[in-house]
């Protein structure tokens, strides 16, 4: 039987979303006929972790689903082992770098990446504790439906059953390696705010998300776009596309992976940055990889932690992370989309070394204008005054830390990615069985 991680990384109390999460578990096994293995990877508070645990306790038992739920205790335990058998004198820098202290987007979804290959699952379905799910005519409207119904068919079979195709015609015989949708709701950043005060200064924050080389034309119009997701249009019934899926019109809480791309490529371990754990989808883009993007899209919200003052800037230090990697994602995605199929190995496959090597050249030297995207946001918060001062007077402070920091995390993926083939291996040679 075919077996699939559906996976729940979370920081947060959210017994709501478990919920809703398992209920998708039971709609793709009772609709495919698999085997649904639901993931929550918890670095909640003891207290949410402690609800968490009673409310899956509680759980009705699903035909074909098994619901999985470590803390980061039983994390570290596992990935302390795979590290080991992988590279034992690199056992605690790995450790380090796929369970840190800090928040990290790519490493919780890189840990589950690892634990679905122990689980022996064919591919990873992530969505995150801050979403739900649209209803449509009395019933809810489940992404795994599209993801299970394409992934890892081939690109000719899909194109039967999608509603378009713009797929170059030397990837009809490759497999689907991506199926994704998008959201509805609130911003998938905390930048709104900025937007009501003033727009003028929004389009200066959000303009640092774009390549300095990019014409202007496509400059304002990535910057209107950036963020918003799949519209506020309610979904009506299902469209779906056959193609090289824009890394833009996806978005991470609503995204399957086939371990193809999985087992060969991780995510950026970076801590506290928004938006590292996006790398993947340009790696399939850049490799003509064949893709399905759909509309069955998530519904974000803004949970009420992500409000409170500590949260608002701790999020900020993330996004100023963001803004200073920006410049060095871009030269990796331009490296990678030159070389095009050439990432691909005889078979079809990943080449992990391919990859590496822009990653690496990325962290070779520092950049002058990192110092520049750090003055705009301190002028822009500055000029907002309240919280936004606040903000701009820890980022003051942390300056030379994050400067420093946004080199190192390139040389971190680098070393994560010439690590990632063992780690994978020692996954699926340790096999897993414990559920909850």
């Amino acid at each position: 039987m075919r077996r699939v991680c559906l996976t729940l990384p979370t920081d947060r109390p959210c017994v709501p979303a478990i919920g809703d999460v398992v209920r998708e578990a039971a709609h793709g096994a009772r609709a495919f006929g698999v085997e649904v293995h639901v993931l929550v990877l918890d670095s909640a508070s003891a207290a949410a972790q402690a609800e968490h645990r009673a409310a899956i306790g509680k759980l009705t038992p699903a035909p074909g689903v098994v619901v999985h739920h470590f803390d980061e205790e039983e994390q570290r335990h596992l990935l302390r082992d795979l590290a080991t058998a992988a590279a034992p004198a690199l056992t605690d820098r790995l450790l380090d770098l796929l369970l840190p202290d800090a928040v990290s987007y790519g490493a919780c979804t890189d840990r589950a990446f690892l634990i679905a290959e122990a689980l022996g699952c064919a591919s990873v379905h992530r969505r995150d504790s801050d979403s739900g799910y649209q209803e449509h005519a009395g019933e809810t409207v489940h992404p795994i439906h599209q993801e299970l119904a394409f992934l890892d068919t081939t690109a000719s079979d899909a194109a039967a059953r999608v509603s378009a195709r713009r797929l170059r015609p030397d990837a009809q015989n490759r497999q689907v390696v991506l199926v994704g949708g998008s959201f509805i709701g609130d911003m998938s950043v905390d930048l709104d705010a900025i937007r009501r005060l003033d727009p003028a200064a929004y389009e200066r924050v959000v303009a640092l998300t774009v390549p300095d080389d990019y014409p202007a034309l496509w400059r304002s119009t990535l910057v209107a776009d950036s963020f918003r997701g799949g519209g506020t249009t309610p979904f009506t019934g299902d469209r779906t596309t056959l193609t090289s899926v824009p890394p833009t019109r996806v978005d991470m809480c609503n995204i399957a992976l086939s371990r193809a791309v999985y087992a060969r490529v991780p995510l950026p371990p970076a801590t506290d940055t928004v938006g590292s754990d996006y790398f993947l989808l340009h790696v399939v883009h850049a490799a003509g990889l064949p893709g399905v993007q759909h509309n069955r899209h998530i519904v974000n919200h803004h949970t009420p932690d992500r409000r409170t003052d500590p949260a608002f800037l701790a999020y900020q230090i993330r996004l100023a992370k963001y803004f200073l990697a920006v410049p060095r994602l871009h030269e990796i995605h331009t490296a990678l989309g030159a070389a095009g199929t050439g990432l691909l190995d005889d078979d079809g496959r990943l080449r992990t070394a391919a990859v590496a090597d822009p990653v690496r050249r990325s962290a070779a030297d520092a950049r002058p204008g990192d110092a520049h995207r750090l003055d705009v946001l301190d002028s822009v918060y500055r000029g907002l005054g309240g919280r936004w001062a606040e903000a701009a007077d820890l980022l003051a402070t942390r300056r030379n830390q994050l400067l420093a920091e946004a080199r190192a995390d390139m040389a971190d993926f680098a070393f994560l990615l010439d690590a990632w083939p063992a780690l994978i291996d020692a996954a699926r040679s340790r096999g897993l069985v414990s559920a909850r």
